[in-house]
């Protein structure tokens, strides 16, 4: 199995991986909306949206350390802390996917509800599986 980790995504704020190779699986752990090239911390600005947009990049930068890409995804699983966030963040995940996914290697997706540090308003997660 095999660590990985990149620059161009947030550092983990504890002690796991960006994401763990095992063969062809890449587990990506939850990403929150972090722009890792900002002084800060925090979350970007601009909510829901911006966040989701910041997250995906996140995630496909992980996949592309990994030799990976948003394409082998096979499932994401999105956590949002408001339902009325969904419309939004469902409206940013579409575009970005739509923009970098092919329509049939579009991956299955699950959305729950959950409390999430102040300020982050969604974390999703992925799962791929390399050709």
């Amino acid at each position: 199995m095999t660590s990985i980790s990149t620059d161009r995504a947030p550092k983990p704020v504890a002690n796991y991986s960006q994401a763990r190779r095992k063969g062809n699986i890449v587990q990506v752990a939850g990403q929150v909306g972090i722009d890792p090239a900002a002084a800060d911390s925090g979350a970007v600005p601009g909510g829901v949206g911006a966040q989701t947009r910041q997250v995906l990049a996140n995630i496909a930068a992980i996949l592309d350390e990994a030799g990976s890409s948003l394409a082998d995804v096979v499932m994401l699983r999105v956590y949002l802390t408001d339902p009325d966030h969904f419309g939004e963040m469902n409206e940013v995940y579409n575009s970005v996917l739509a923009d970098t996914v092919p329509a049939e290697q579009l991956p299955a997706r699950t959305t729950v509800y959950v409390g999430l540090p102040p300020g982050f308003l969604v974390e999703i997660d992925a799962l791929a599986v390399l050709d």
